[in-house]
């Protein structure tokens, strides 16, 4: 081992200074033309290596544009025949256009009834022996026929309508062997559980009841919302709570059409439009819907629990600013509803059910009402008049 050490001779301080120079020449001038690129724009480079004529952030603004237009497409091909358009025939009457001139003066024509056949909606296929959901309100009208026009073209009378009372959700039945079109296709349910502002969706529809299968891009504008759906009229006046705010178009016609995600999975079912501002644009959660249709797939009927009230939900920020509990504020009884009986008044904040706070950062009233069943006894606790008290009442059942 010494030996081989002995044969190693260091090396010369010139050998050494020289290396060094040129290591320090080669970065320094990589520092250098960095340096002159970024501070003064002088891109030495340049001048032996042209550039070619894309920058790189064009490029990539491309490849977004080209990825969010291939998603649209390929979304709205492969779901547009599985949403339908509901129309209706109504009678109307109908003053003939001319006008006879007799020898004893103007002959006015009797006004005669005739049948007019009307786009009022959207809806999805759920199953390929003919269920159909939409909302409930394009639906409401009990005196009029209503048909299914499929993508293709093809016309299918509505055999039964069943309407839950709890949310604005129909399920029509149609006989798909009354038409020779093409079989029908169901839609891909997705999950609403965990979706995100700002999250990209798709919305198709017969907008206006005069454009079919019209496809509008957005966002999700927000999650949580609550607003008044229903009429007072049906005996239904329950708040939705938890649904989906898009400024994706959504415009009359498009009620009862499906909210996409990038997958092409159904997340939505398009329900309002504010009338006091532009691209604000509600959808119930498909969450909700799904169970809608397994409880009706289970009792061929909507069977869901009914309280009986309708109310605005009061926010943490809001009871706080109005010295009042966080909870329901109750607006209107329905008249021998549960409510009703449990002595419940307009005026009154629900606050409570079985010891659970109503809140709306946790779904509000509805969400527990939907977890009940019916039959169940509840014990409601009650802020009136700066008194809080307890109530019992047994949650009936309301079919549409």
């Amino acid at each position: 081992m010494s030996n081989f050490l002995k044969r190693l001779k260091p090396l010369p301080i010139k050998k050494i200074a020289i290396s060094l120079a040129v290591f320090l020449v080669i970065v320094g001038s990589i520092l250098g033309g960095a340096i002159s690129d970024r501070l003064f724009g002088y891109r030495i480079l340049d001048k032996f290596f042209p550039r070619a004529g894309v920058e790189l952030p064009s490029i990539i603004t491309r490849q977004r544009i080209l990825t969010e237009e291939s998603v649209v497409i390929e979304v709205a091909e492969r779901v547009s025949p599985s949403v339908v358009t509901i129309n209706v025939t109504k009678e109307q009457s109908a003053l003939p256009f001319q006008i006879e001139f007799g020898p004893f003066g103007i002959n006015i024509p009797q006004q005669r009834q005739e049948n007019v056949a009307q786009d009022i909606a959207t809806g999805f296929i759920i199953s390929s022996d003919g269920l159909i959901v939409t909302n409930k309100h394009v639906v409401s009208d009990t005196s009029v026929k209503y048909r299914i026009i499929t993508k293709d073209d093809k016309t299918y009378e509505v055999q039964k309508i069943y309407r839950d009372p709890a949310n604005d959700i129909a399920i029509l039945k149609i006989d798909p062997s009354t038409s020779s079109g093409q079989a029908l296709k169901p839609v891909e349910l997705g999950d609403s559980a965990n979706l995100k502002v700002g999250q990209f969706v798709i919305a198709i529809g017969t907008a206006l009841g005069e454009f079919r299968h019209t496809v509008t891009t957005g966002v999700i504008s927000g999650i949580g919302r609550s607003i008044t759906a229903g009429s007072p009229l049906e005996g239904y006046v329950e708040q939705l709570d938890n649904v989906i705010q898009t400024d994706a178009a959504i415009n009359m016609g498009n009620s009862g059409g499906p909210l996409l995600n990038s997958a092409g999975q159904v997340i939505g079912i398009s329900v309002a439009v504010s009338l006091e501002g532009q691209n604000i644009g509600f959808a119930l959660p498909i969450n909700i819907v799904k169970d809608s249709i397994e409880n009706f797939n289970k009792t061929g009927q909507f069977s869901r629990p009914f309280l009986g009230v309708r109310y605005q939900m009061i926010s943490k920020e809001a009871a706080i600013l109005n010295e009042v509990p966080e909870g329901a504020y109750v607006v209107e009884i329905v008249s021998g509803s549960p409510a009703e009986k449990a002595g419940i008044k307009t005026g009154d904040i629900l606050t409570y059910m079985d010891g659970k706070r109503i809140s709306e950062a946790e779904g509000g009233l509805a969400k527990i009402i939907s977890s009940k069943k019916v039959g169940d006894s509840v014990e409601l606790t009650i802020w009136r008049n700066g008194e809080e008290i307890k109530v019992k009442t047994t949650l009936t059942e309301t079919q549409g």
